[in-house]
């Protein structure tokens, strides 16, 4: 098994004592399953995961904005302030929304927006994300039951499985390419570089 303990995801910065015993060994096994297993791959791809999550913490995407957020947030899906208005701190009616008819999502009435939301240590979003997901791990009860991807177990899987869909393996020593992959863009880029920098300083 990939040497992802506890105490060295604490020693990397990765995350606290308490949150680190309860995820490393479902990240060890997502990563053997997977096979992320060079250094700077292990050290890529938690540095990304941590970041994505808030140092594996936040596991379902939090969609509370407010309707100045939303605006901004999604210009064409809410053109105006007031447009967002009916929306404002509602989560459920925005992932409903901000999710309809893409990802193979059905229309906003559907309610696959929130069901099928952003979940994982790299979030797992959209209802053909999640059916390729389970599909690939062969575990059917996902479709139904999406909140199984909040749980460590699936939240390390899930983005191990996303890791290896986009072959992240071959350019782990690119944070910059690797973020495009996950982010679209470059969002965080120092934290995660730093959080890079020091899991491969412990698993290298």
């Amino acid at each position: 098994m990939t040497q992802i303990t506890a105490d060295n995801l604490v020693a990397a910065g990765l995350t606290d004592a308490a949150t680190a015993a309860k995820v490393c060994d479902s990240l060890a096994l997502a990563c053997e399953r997977f096979e992320i297993s060079e250094p700077q791959q292990i050290a890529m791809f938690l540095a990304q995961a941590a970041h994505e999550s808030g140092k594996f913490k936040a596991t379902s995407e939090n969609l509370n904005y407010s309707k100045e957020g939303l605006h901004g947030t999604w210009p064409k899906r809410f053109p105006t302030v007031a447009d967002a208005e009916p929306y404002h701190r509602q989560p459920e009616k925005i992932a409903n929304k901000v999710y309809a008819d893409r990802m193979g999502n059905g229309d906003e009435a559907s309610g696959d927006g929130f069901k099928y939301r952003g979940r994982g240590f790299i979030q797992l979003t959209g209802k053909s994300n999640y059916q390729s997901f389970s599909n690939a791990i062969n575990r059917p009860e996902i479709m139904d039951n999406p909140d199984l991807v909040a749980e460590p177990e699936l939240a390390a899987l899930s983005a191990a499985w996303f890791w290896n869909e986009h072959k992240l393996n071959a350019i782990a020593n690119d944070a910059k390419a690797v973020t495009k992959v996950i982010n679209g863009g470059q969002l965080g880029i120092d934290e995660r570089t730093a959080h890079y920098n020091a899991a491969l300083q412990v698993f290298a």
